[in-house]
């Protein structure tokens, strides 16, 4: 597969214009969601992937406009897995994706918004390549995240994929008819969104329980960012922000904020029934974030917090 050109020159003298990746190498369907700009490859298993960053977004941009989220950061980092999967390692379009793990530690004194979106550049390092009848099957790498030269933030990923057949036959059929997998509406009622560090009750992901400490996970499919296109499951993006959430509302009002994950994908999380999240440990700045569905851990994260 030819490697893309993300740059464009309109005419003479008057510079090179800036193009995003196509959507489908990202895993994306709005294009005001795609992070991503460009991508060369730098040897074998090196590559250096260009993106910007909306100075302004209702998840990946602080309430105040101020601040970038961590969870933009795990955004770029998964994008990027996805779009070297199909453009250098030749993986077809259409593919299923499955994130096992993700690794992402920031610099939060760092991602201040500027005067203009910010261009983050992004080394990877591919430290990993399964592969399955002589074809590209699972990959892992690491990141680099800098702006302006500047390191902001480190990022790890395991992702393995199948074709669309193997996926079927993975899921037990639960994939047949997307439109039936849905949660009961209407969702159970929200935390206080200042609670978990948001602005609108859209967005927050928790309901409160009666039992302390635990809380039902509101999984909204027409959600605009985490539910970008139809899934059969809930996606690794909402269940790391749903990590985030969980140990804003377990520190309160003052409590510390996230500023790095260490999540592990245990297995599907499925749209039709519970899903809880609560806090499983926690020691000096770490907190240990489990979400349960049927009381069997689908997700587990490693949440590292400073003082708000």
């Amino acid at each position: 597969m030819p490697e893309l050109r993300q740059s464009t020159r309109a005419r003479a003298g008057s510079g090179p214009l800036t193009a995003t990746v196509p959507r489908e190498f990202v895993h994306r369907v709005a294009v005001a969601e795609i992070l991503l700009t460009g991508w060369t490859r730098t040897d074998a298993e090196r590559f250096t992937i260009t993106a910007q960053w909306p100075r302004a977004h209702q998840l990946h941009v602080s309430p105040d406009r101020s601040a970038y989220e961590p969870l933009l950061i795990a955004e770029t980092v998964r994008q990027c897995g996805a779009l070297l999967a199909h453009a250098a390692y030749e993986v077809p379009l259409g593919h299923q994706f499955v994130l096992q793990e993700l690794r992402v530690d920031t610099r939060p004194e760092h991602l201040a918004v500027g005067a203009a979106p910010a261009e983050p550049v992004i080394d990877i390092t591919v430290t990993e390549v399964r592969r399955r009848a002589g074809r590209a099957a699972a990959l892992r790498y690491d990141a680099a995240v800098r702006l302006g030269g500047e390191r902001v933030a480190t990022g790890h990923i395991a992702v393995t994929w199948t074709n669309e057949s193997v996926y079927r036959r993975l899921r037990g059929g639960r994939t047949a008819d997307v439109g039936t997998l849905r949660l009961p509406r209407p969702l159970p009622a929200p935390l206080p969104a200042e609670t978990v560090g948001r602005a609108l009750a859209a967005d927050v992901l928790l309901s409160p329980t009666a039992r302390p400490g635990r809380w039902r996970l509101r999984v909204d499919t027409a959600h605009p960012v985490f539910f970008d296109h139809p899934l059969d499951h809930v996606p690794g993006m909402l269940l790391l922000e749903a990590a985030r959430q969980t140990v804003r509302a377990h520190g309160g009002r003052k409590g510390r904020v996230p500023v790095s994950f260490h999540a592990v994908f245990r297995q599907f999380a499925e749209l039709d029934e519970p899903v809880w999240t609560e806090v499983s440990e926690e020691g000096g700045t770490d907190v240990q974030v489990i979400a349960l569905q049927r009381e069997s851990v689908v997700f587990e994260c490693r949440v590292g917090a400073v003082a708000g």
